[in-house]
């Protein structure tokens, strides 16, 4: 049985706060049945079009909060049809299932929160205070975390990937290796050291080769039968980007729109949402297919049907199993697969790659992009060839 399913913002112009902004509210209906809850975002009542859903006005900030709502409203359609899936969605699932709080029980800090307290009825009484302390400082350092790399305050437990301790793990090296830096430049400042030990050091997450897939991969990705409509959704997003180098949130945003015809030729329009910079690349043949297969069958007027990132690389892990690939793959391993496999292998120049990607840096093109030994050898031969023929 389908059921009828709508997403609707709308502001609150009798609540308004300090800065005299409205709070903008999301209703969500299914059979006739809604629910609203605050989308946590506000707006002054004046810039607010209420016809469109939407903020007034054609600046690059306007642009950007209303593609905010679009994600938003994207991925509450998204949450619906994942529920849809294996049970009768209602108005408050999906509004629990977006906002992270389907069952507060399996989440990360009230579990956390739970430990602490049974740990500070036995401080005392077989614990230090001392250890005690060591765990609520893990707490709070794990809640600055999830709000400063990805804005939540809390994550479902199903959701807390190797990724995510990688993520913390480089996080908390960065604090303390700030903070010492921050003692060193006193020292510096009064004199007590003559030179900085932290010149030529950058604090960062130390640079990983997450890889790339071989052109056998791909093919063997792509042309692999699933018999799994969420798995065939996921594989045809994953391969879709690794013939545009499009990244997970900008082929979330990408509309009919962004299809535009150049001398004849068919490209992907659009701009990165993480940089807001112009990327345009020609279409090719095999992601043109995929966006004819889901013609009309994704919400709205986008192009590719796509769930969560968590999801997206959950199901890959399941779709590299069933190809026999043993690499790690992730939405992101596309991008490095489109500049390195796709294009930079082939002949195609860092320059036109870096500018397909969407990088105002060079440099930053090289991180995603390295030349494979089997090229180097074939330009060694030419080298060769060319000595030969001098002699």
């Amino acid at each position: 049985m389908s059921s009828t399913f709508k997403t609707l913002f709308y502001i609150r112009k009798n609540y308004l706060n300090k800065e005299k902004k409205a709070p903008i509210m999301i209703r969500v209906t299914i059979n006739g049945k809604m629910v609203q809850f605050n989308s946590k975002l506000d707006i002054e009542p004046e810039l607010w079009n209420s016809k469109k859903q939407e903020a007034t006005g054609n600046g690059n900030q306007t642009r950007k909060f209303n593609t905010l709502l679009a994600n938003i409203k994207y991925s509450i359609q998204n949450h619906f049809h994942e529920i849809a899936l294996e049970e009768t969605p209602t108005p408050e699932k999906v509004r629990d299932s977006f906002l992270g709080v389907t069952d507060k029980q399996t989440t990360l800090m009230v579990l956390f929160q739970r430990h602490l307290d049974n740990l500070k009825n036995i401080v005392g009484k077989g614990m230090a205070k001392a250890t005690y302390d060591k765990y609520e400082i893990t707490f709070r350092r794990v809640k600055e975390f999830m709000k400063s790399r990805y804005n939540i305050l809390d994550i479902p437990l199903r959701d807390i990937k190797n990724i995510f301790v990688v993520a913390f793990e480089n996080f908390l090296i960065q604090k303390y290796l700030q903070r010492f830096h921050s003692v060193i430049l006193i020292a510096k400042r009064n004199n007590w050291i003559k030179t900085d030990p932290f010149d030529n050091f950058v604090i960062g997450s130390q640079k990983v080769d997450r890889g790339y897939l071989t052109q056998a991969e791909v093919d063997a990705i792509w042309n692999k039968e699933l018999n799994v409509a969420r798995l065939e959704k996921v594989r045809d997003a994953f391969i879709f980007a690794c013939y545009t180098g499009l990244a997970y949130i900008d082929v979330c945003n990408l509309k009919q729109h962004n299809i535009v015809t150049i001398n004849g030729e068919k490209w992907i329009q659009t701009r990165r949402q993480k940089t807001d910079t112009l990327v345009e690349v020609p279409l090719l043949k095999i992601p043109e297919v995929i966006i004819e297969k889901y013609k009309g069958r994704v919400p709205g007027d986008s192009l590719i049907p796509i769930s969560t990132n968590q999801k997206v690389n959950a199901y890959l892990k399941e779709i590299a199993d069933l190809c026999g690939i043993q690499k790690n793959l992730s939405y992101h391993l596309a991008r490095h697969t489109f500049a390195t496999t796709i294009t930079l292998s082939k002949g195609v120049s860092m320059e036109s790659v870096s500018k397909m990607l969407g990088h105002t840096k060079i440099t930053t093109t090289q991180i995603y992009a390295r030349i494979l030994n089997s090229k180097v050898k074939e330009e060694m031969k030419l080298v060769e060839t060319a000595l030969e023929n001098a002699v």
